[in-house]
Parts: structure tokens; sequence; C-alpha cells
């Protein structure tokens, strides 16, 4: 039986056309349930063999932090993104397992970002709020690069959103620095706007990833996938929060129905582009909004049951229906638009 993953590697390596790749997905749709590109595939595991992997993996990386703490400071972090890249010349490079690469990269950051902090914070004592940012701001530069080389020696497509998340930290800790002088510094108020402005850019870079690839057949769709993932509670969060939502335990009437208005248009958008990101990373929110919506209505000890019941329902019944619901929201939309969305089917 082939897969996706096998569909989009063997159109990678020219052994099949384009053409001949979208014909067999939609010959195989048509005796499924709905479209290949609108399944959102993306590689994660290929065999019980890769988790076997990842945990053997895992106990090394581990060993290795513990030996490099009681070394020295910071030893334990260069240790940990020293065998990361080394395991990934294997495992990633010959073997091309998915969910090893993704906790290998994933350790290769960590390890990149720990051991300067590490070392900083054993030497460097009363640092003031602007210095300690600007370590910040170096670290994440740092992983930033670290990062950008593991891109171009492995491919992981995780790597990129990796690395768009080290930049964003990047940005968010110098405006961090030049505010924290100021006796009247908000960190929410001033980093809050600035995440959700990261989000958008991300967002944004997701799309350039999906546009070059609309029947998502290659790594892009991948790449974007990540990036898509990371954007979503980057954009979610600070919207939520300026609503109030996350201020505390009861909220106004028109807070909780302005997130539900919030999650309607997130999820006009996620049809549009074909990503259920933002729906995932809102629905914490809809669901406390709901619930509290449901309670004031007077079902105190059936909300979180009928909150469930509602969302769970709607939920399910957007992704059997996806293919044609996504359908008509594409057509609604100009067609320079239509014509850069991933491909949507009938």
């Amino acid at each position: 039986m082939y897969s996706e993953t096998d569909l989009r590697s063997a159109v990678a390596a020219g052994a099949l056309s384009h053409e001949a790749a979208d014909a067999l997905r939609k010959h195989v749709s048509g005796l499924g349930a709905g479209p290949s590109a609108d399944e959102e595939h993306f590689r994660l595991i290929t065999g019980f063999n890769d988790i076997f992997v990842t945990i053997a993996a895992i106990l090394l990386l581990v060993a290795a932090a513990g030996i490099g703490h009681a070394i020295a400071p910071g030893v334990g972090g260069v240790l940990v993104a020293g065998a990361s890249w080394g395991l990934a010349e294997y495992f990633t490079r010959q073997r091309r397992m998915a969910l090893p690469s993704i906790v290998l990269l994933l350790s290769f950051a960590v390890g990149l970002a720990a051991a300067p902090i590490e070392l900083i914070a054993e030497t460097v004592h009363n640092a003031s709020d602007s210095a300690g940012a600007l370590i910040l701001a170096g670290v994440g530069l740092f992983v930033a690069i670290g990062t950008w080389l593991h891109w171009r020696r492995f491919m992981v497509p995780i790597t990129v959103a990796a690395g768009a998340a080290a930049i964003s930290a990047t940005v968010l800790a110098l405006a961090a620095s030049a505010f924290a002088a100021q006796t009247s510094f908000d960190p929410e108020r001033v980093l809050l706007p600035l995440i959700f402005v990261a989000g958008l850019c991300t967002f944004a870079f997701a799309m350039h990833w999906d546009m070059s690839d609309r029947t998502r057949e290659t790594r892009r769709s991948d790449v974007a996938f990540w990036l898509h993932l990371l954007a979503a509670p980057m954009i979610a969060h600070p919207l939520f929060h300026a609503i109030g939502v996350t201020q505390g335990e009861n909220i106004a009437p028109a807070a909780a129905i302005g997130v539900i208005a919030i999650y309607i248009l997130m999820g006009l958008v996620a049809l549009a582009v074909d990503r259920r990101a933002l729906l995932v990373s809102a629905l914490a929110y809809v669901l406390f909004a709901l619930t509290w919506l449901f309670r004031e209505f007077g079902m105190v000890e059936l909300n979180v049951a009928v909150t469930g019941l509602v969302i769970g329902s709607a939920l399910l019944s957007l992704s059997a229906f996806w293919t044609p619901i996504r359908s008509a929201v594409v057509r609604q939309l100009p067609g320079g638009v239509q014509a850069r969305l991933p491909m949507a089917f009938a």
C-alpha cells in the first residue's frame, strides 16, 4: 500500500509526474471519503521503529545533559547539541526517519539555547532586566543561526518553524530590553501586540510555502504545516487576551460572544487556507467562553458536558464535510486569491 509520503518521494525523485500523482490521488479519493490534498498530510512515523529510535535517542540525550552538567556549566547543552547533530547524520540524513528527526532537531535547538544560558547564569550575577533581555536576544539569534545550518544540512521541515520561533524570540527580547528601563513598563501591554504581529508574519511566511505547493506534493507543504502550527497560538492568545478571556474565571457576556465570533472568523480563514491549526490553537478559549455562557443561562451542572457536545459535534461535522464546505468558502473569494490558495475540490 502506497502512502502520501511515498507519492511525494516518487514525484521528487522523478519516478512519477505531478499529473500522474494527482490523477492517482483523485482516483483514490473517489473511492474514499475525500481528496488527499484536503487531508493535510504530514510525515510523523512510518513504523514502530521510529518510536523505538526516538525513545533510545531521548535516553541518550538526557544522559548527555546530566553528564555535561556534572562536568561544568554549559557543557550539558553542548553535548546535547553535538549528540543531536551526530545522531541526525544517520537517522535523518541517511535513514530519513521522521519522528526521530523532529526530536533531534528540537533537542539540538534546546541544547544550543541551554549552553549559553547555563554558562551566563553561573558567571553573571545581578544583571539588570535590560541586560537580561539582551542576553536572551543573543541566545535567540544564536539558535536561529544554528537552526539555519541544520536546515542546510538535513532539510527537516520543522526546522524552518524552529528558526522562525528563535527569530521571533530575538525580536521580542530586543523589544523588552528597549522598554525595560522605563518604570511604567508593562510586559503584557508591550509584548503581546508584538507576539500578535510576529504570529501574522509567521502566518504569511507559512502561506509563502503553501502557495509554492498548492497540490501539497512536496516537502514545502510540510514546512508550511509546522509554520502554521507555530503561528496559530501566537495569533490566538493575544487576540483573546485583548478581549479579557485570560484575565480570570469570570468574563463579560460581550467577551464570550466575541470569542465565538473570532473563532468563527478563524474557522473561515482555516477553511480558506486549508489548515486546521488555527481551530486547534483557539479551541481552549472557545470552550471556556461557551462553558461560561451555558452556566449563565442556567446550565450549572451540565455546562461542561453541553459545551463538549456542541463543540465536539461542530468540529466532527466540519471534519466530515470539510471539502464541500471549503469549496463553498473558496468560491466566494476573488479569482486572484483562489489561484494562490491550496487547490479546492468540489
